[in-house]
């Protein structure tokens, strides 16, 4: 009879431990070349890892409980997992020099016209990077990683930017706001309005 209890006791932990690693693995995402494409509408916290890397196997199951924690919190931000050697080009583009790193990918891309038209309804302030790697890129990307629990954070090319936005230098940034506009290139500058008279 003890034995019995025993066994059972087992297969009970056993299925437990099952479960909770398939649905821990369930909430963090395996991300492939496609993730360049499919992030520009979500907020992404990924773990770039190489399969051989011992670190990177120690922190799996952590990773894990972090992609149920965000899940369980109702949290925007989506965990993902990607293998850099497999992606090493996505990975160099986010500065993955060793493994594991954990990135979070805040600075969403707007590709058209038509897509920041939709931002611009969507949310009432959100801020805009134009221009290429900079000194004001890397001072963007610091303020996006403090302030994204509070607002929006993109980046897109000068062809998107509507017509009345007009643009002394590059790079800068665009802070919009209640059909304002203000330019940021290191130094505020005058209060533009987004209305055409």
């Amino acid at each position: 009879m003890a034995a019995w209890k025993c066994r059972t006791a087992l297969r009970l932990c056993a299925t437990v431990v099952l479960l909770d690693t398939v649905v821990c693995k369930g909430v963090v995402e395996d991300l492939d070349e496609s993730f360049k494409e499919n992030r520009n509408d979500d907020i992404w916290l990924v773990d770039f890892y190489a399969p051989w890397c011992g670190h990177c196997k120690k922190l799996e199951p952590i990773w894990n409980e972090v992609g149920l924690e965000m899940k369980s919190i109702g949290s925007p931000v989506k965990v993902g997992k990607m293998d850099a050697t497999s992606y090493s080009s996505i990975a160099s583009e986010f500065g993955v020099r060793g493994y594991p790193t954990i990135k979070l990918a805040l600075i969403r891309p707007l590709p058209s016209q038509q897509m920041f038209e939709h931002m611009q309804k969507r949310h009432r302030v959100f801020f805009v990077y134009i221009g290429g790697e900079s000194p004001l890129k890397e001072k963007y990307i610091d303020a996006a990683s403090e302030l994204i629990v509070y607002t929006y954070f993109f980046s897109a090319s000068e062809e998107v930017v509507p017509e009345y936005v007009t643009l002394k230098e590059m790079p800068a940034v665009l802070v919009f706001k209640d059909e304002t506009y203000f330019v940021y290139d290191g130094k505020f500058q005058i209060f533009n309005s987004c209305k055409t008279f």
